[in-house]
């Protein structure tokens, strides 16, 4: 059934907002709301963040002057309400679809969209960029970030808040508390605080106030100051952010108009020098009973039915590499009591939820702070635990200096579970796990694995258990797994050791990682066109198979490497070992690896992204074919 949106259809653009009485407003929030919910049955994607900033949204498009006024959403999972106000309602229900809208703010997308941002915390720091960009140009604009108080336990946004409030230039900081994890809001009174705090009268009384106490001797004056700091801090739960050099407001109740919008227009009209802080509570999935109801306020659905709530249940039998993974952690955590495990704001997304359930005493989520993760277990295992930190292959780049100062350069044996290896769909560049080949195996002492599908997980997680005198990590991708029986318990593999699983005597195929089954398919293909192809694993990265790759080389005219990562990975690896063991020198070997090309990928499906990276089996045999000068026609007599 269509949604009736008489409010909404008239809007296309921000300042189409500004006519609109408040009352109005109200009706257009509530079709909005209803909007974001329809759209997003249709393409999955971030649906709680999204409906409870639906007011918020609405109240800054309408107070302030955007996109000269730069309005900065933190990690963007709440930029649908955003993206249909600003232009791009018409194309809101192919959000996160191959050539659709991304389901993040990005630049090239809308100049509404002044910094793209899909991972967490960064917008303080680019608000306060713009900001004092502005001052320098001489320009008058405003500039508002909005944050949640999940990114508010990145260690990024506190550097900002530090940075911010040292300086004087003019920044709006709004803390969208979903949680309550701060304070909550108290009723009319705490709306009334807040519009009296926020108002130009209360601060010029404030500042005759502490102008008066100057004249007094400067033990009273110090004084003075600090109780009028310290009772706002007691009625608002503001002394953090007053203490940083914020001049704070709130707790605001972010779903109530008539109070939202008299402090956001008082915030907005007080010239004053220096950054304000807004604090707005709302609540994660308001005005959809499916989302409140639920313990993770839908923060990331697949399509659903808008009645009922009930997603659309995965194609695929065959558990998801996750739940793999989780599960076989669980298990060797029961034969060993100094397992543990460590995520960074993302249980369900990397199965640490599972190992919860089973030992709460040994999980720990330790908020979006993945630099805090990895030296967090560093100290665990300096200590004699066997911790595994379980973070996207993504996410783990922002902890990079702890992985090598903390971790490496002391050769502690912490354990890195990298799930969304490879390429991820919808979520599109800024979460595909690219580099993570790259930028670990360049680090002494690691070891590095790949599961090339479920029942290798269950073996690599073992591996990892066992080695406990050294850095490891290991990669998996996205998704549901090919449907290979699973062992009971996994083996500890021997570190270095890759497997032959086909033989041939023309083209080497070395798989590091999720393209073995493209290999093997290849394999078939190739051999329907006459080129007999040998089909190995592998399985490290680093120590590198030297004896496996030796005898591919040796054996083969062709030596195919392919791995789902980017340029610097395991075929830079492979070549560099060949090279420096001259086995390159007689020129009677080719080599082709075949990586992520040297571009970011925009959303799509994941087999579509595969496609557009030419990682299909079919780019496999064309590869060969074409070192080895064949015909790809089947014809051809090859």
């Amino acid at each position: 059934m269509a949604i009736e949106t008489p409010h909404l259809d008239l809007i296309e653009w921000p300042h189409d907002l500004r006519g609109m009485s408040v009352r109005e407003l109200k009706l257009l929030a509530d079709e909005l709301r209803a909007e974001t919910i329809d759209a997003v049955s249709h393409t999955g994607g971030h649906l709680g963040a999204g409906i409870g900033v639906v007011e918020l949204t609405a109240a800054l498009h309408y107070l302030f002057n955007t996109p000269e006024d730069i309005l900065i959403w933190d990690v963007g999972h709440q930029c649908y309400p955003h993206k249909i106000l600003t232009g791009r309602r018409s194309r809101i229900r192919t959000l996160r679809q191959g050539g659709g809208l991304s389901g993040f703010t990005k630049r090239s997308e809308s100049e509404y969209d002044p910094f793209g941002a899909a991972h967490a915390s960064t917008s303080i720091s680019s608000a306060l960029g713009f900001a004092v960009s502005r001052d320098l140009q001489g320009r008058k604009n405003r500039v508002v970030a909005v944050i949640g108080d999940g990114a508010l336990t990145g260690g990024m946004a506190y550097e900002g808040l530090n940075n911010a409030g040292s300086m004087d230039t003019r920044l709006i900081v709004v803390l969208n508390d979903n949680e309550m994890s701060i304070a909550p809001p108290v009723g009319a009174m705490s709306g009334y605080l807040s519009r009296l705090i926020s108002s130009k009268r209360y601060r010029s009384i404030r500042d005759i106030a502490r102008h008066a106490a100057e004249r007094f001797p400067r033990v009273v004056e110090h004084g003075v100051k600090r109780a009028e700091k310290y009772a706002r801090g007691l009625v608002t739960g503001g002394t953090l952010f007053e203490e940083l050099g914020f001049y704070y407001v709130g707790p605001i109740d972010g779903h109530n108009l008539d109070h939202l919008l008299p402090i956001l227009r008082n915030v907005r009209d007080d010239a004053a020098a220096g950054p304000i802080l807004v604090h707005v509570c709302t609540k994660k999935g308001k005005g959809y009973a499916p989302a409140e109801e639920s313990s993770d306020r839908y923060h990331g659905v697949s399509s659903f039915d808008v009645g009922t709530g009930a997603q659309k249940a995965s194609s695929s039998n065959a558990p998801s590499f996750t739940k793999v993974f989780a599960q076989s952690l669980i298990a060797e955590a029961r034969l060993d009591d100094r397992i543990c495990a460590i995520t960074a704001a993302m249980p369900s997304g990397t199965g640490v939820d599972l190992f919860e359930r089973v030992f709460p005493e040994r999980a720990f989520d330790v908020g979006l702070a993945e630099q805090h993760a990895v030296t967090f277990a560093a100290g665990l295992a300096a200590d004699g635990m066997k911790p595994f930190c379980a973070i996207y292959s993504t996410f783990l780049q922002r902890a990079y200096d702890q992985i090598v100062h903390d971790v490496a350069i002391q050769n502690l044996p912490v354990r890195f579970a990298m799930d969304r290896a490879g390429l991820v769909g919808a979520d599109g560049q800024t979460h595909a796990g690219a580099y993570d080949i790259a930028y670990l195996g360049c680090l002494p002492g690691m070891v590095l694995m790949a599961a090339a599908d479920e029942s290798e997980l269950v073996h690599m997680v073992r591996t990892a258990v066992a080695i406990d005198d050294r850095p490891c990590a290991f990669r998996y991708p996205r998704g549901a797994g090919f449907g290979i029986t699973l062992p009971e318990r996994g083996e500890v593999l021997e570190i270095g050791k890759g497997r032959i699983l086909r033989e041939g005597t023309t083209a080497a195929i070395l798989s590091y990682g999720g393209r073995l089954q493209e290999a093997l398919a290849a394999a078939e293909e190739l051999a329907e066109r006459g080129v007999s192809a040998t089909v190995a694993d592998a399985r490290f990265a680093k120590p590198l198979d030297e004896a496996l790759v030796r005898d591919l080389a040796r054996e083969h005219e062709l030596l195919v490497t392919i791995e789902e990562g980017a340029i610097g990975g395991f075929g830079a690896q492979v070549l560099h070992f060949l090279a420096g063991a001259g086995i390159l020198d007689d020129g009677g070997l080719k080599v082709r690896p075949m990586v992520l090309p040297d571009r970011f990928l925009d959303h799509d499906k994941p087999d579509l992204q595969y496609e557009e990276a030419g990682l299909r089996s079919s780019h496999i045999v064309g590869t060969v074919l074409a070192a080895l000068g064949r015909s790809e026609d089947p014809d051809s007599g090859s």
